[in-house]
């Protein structure tokens, strides 16, 4: 069912469409053979970009997915949730050749630890995301992509398309999310390309530090960044987030005070409401930022990353409020 209202900028999302098996309570496994019980174990919709997308739409813009799942149960299961949060899902294709990507998470109350297996993830390609531009009906709107590290092949041509996107007319985004080997190697290439780059602060960090950037605030370490290109809008978890562009002020939000259930998918709610904070026209940077830390708060309410996010209505309520 479409959310979308009529005078909203486009988004397309670029990534990962997966399923999360979220698992809550004793869940620091102790090998062994050892038996534990759980508070609660959810099977929900997952993947940094699929998470953003849902938002986007439920936010009232029109979202397009561009992923790979499996021919497999999971992968109905992604694509039934998708269409449900009003994602249009013809540019995820389903493959007979690999599974669907699954994370298994494992929730605290402060932290959580992610396991995962790509399946199908890896196989979205630079020309799948080319063709998709290319055919592009309508208006060119906003291109964000998510999961780069999970996405190698996509990774190495990055630039590229960014490039493309940005000579159609589109603005670009990306949020590389945490990179399991922990070289970050590559993002350098594609932040000239770049309109938006939105990390978390560990993330924020571990970029700084593959382009040789330490030992300094945070602040810092994004001025450098967006010297390179993008505004860096930051995550900062409870504390809300922060925005930079080059040598301009630093504009902030906090985040809301919640009675948090999960934190999965979080920052994804976060990119979410700045994305379409942005498609809407919101023109003040610190709008866009109060639309992303309420977005991302709400969030938490409930399991998974998608069953507590807000619609429009409720968003701008809560930010008027």
């Amino acid at each position: 069912m479409s959310r979308s209202t009529p005078d909203a900028r486009p988004i397309l999302v670029v990534g990962d469409a997966n399923v999360d098996l979220v698992l809550r309570g004793d869940v620091v496994p102790r090998f062994g053979q050892a038996e534990q019980l759980l508070d609660r174990a959810d099977l929900v919709l997952g993947g940094s970009a699929s998470i953003v997308a849902s938002g986007t739409a439920r936010l009232g813009a029109p979202t397009a997915l561009m992923a790979r799942v499996g021919d497999d149960a999971f992968g109905r299961f992604a694509l039934d949730a998708l269409r449900g949060n009003g994602v249009d899902v013809a540019g995820v294709a389903a493959t007979a050749t690999a599974a669907t990507g699954v994370s298994v998470i494992l929730s605290a109350p402060e932290d959580r630890a992610i396991l995962t297996a790509p399946g199908a993830i890896p196989l979205l390609a630079a020309d799948d995301v080319i063709s998709g531009l290319e055919a592009w009906r309508g208006a060119p709107g906003i291109l964000h992509v998510a999961s780069y590290f999970l996405q190698p092949s996509l990774a190495v041509e990055l630039p590229s398309v960014l490039a493309a996107a940005r000579a159609a007319g589109w603005t670009t985004s990306l949020d590389t999310n945490w990179d399991p080997s922990e070289n970050w190697h590559g993002v350098e290439r594609a932040l000239p390309h770049l309109d938006l780059l939105l990390p978390n602060r560990n993330e924020l960090q571990a970029i700084a530090r593959s382009l040789g950037d330490t030992g300094e605030r945070d602040e810092d370490l994004a001025r450098r960044i967006s010297h390179r290109g993008p505004r860096v809008v930051v995550k900062d978890g409870a504390r809300g987030g922060w925005s930079v562009r080059a040598d301009e002020a630093r504009e902030s939000a906090p985040g809301l005070t919640v009675q948090v259930v999960d934190t999965t998918g979080a920052g994804d709610s976060f990119d979410a409401g700045y994305l379409a904070a942005l498609a809407h026209g919101v023109e003040l940077e610190r709008d866009r930022l109060r639309w992303a830390t309420t977005a991302g708060s709400m969030s938490t309410g409930r399991p998974g990353g998608t069953a507590g996010q807000a619609d429009l209505a409720e968003l701008r309520a809560a930010v008027a409020s």
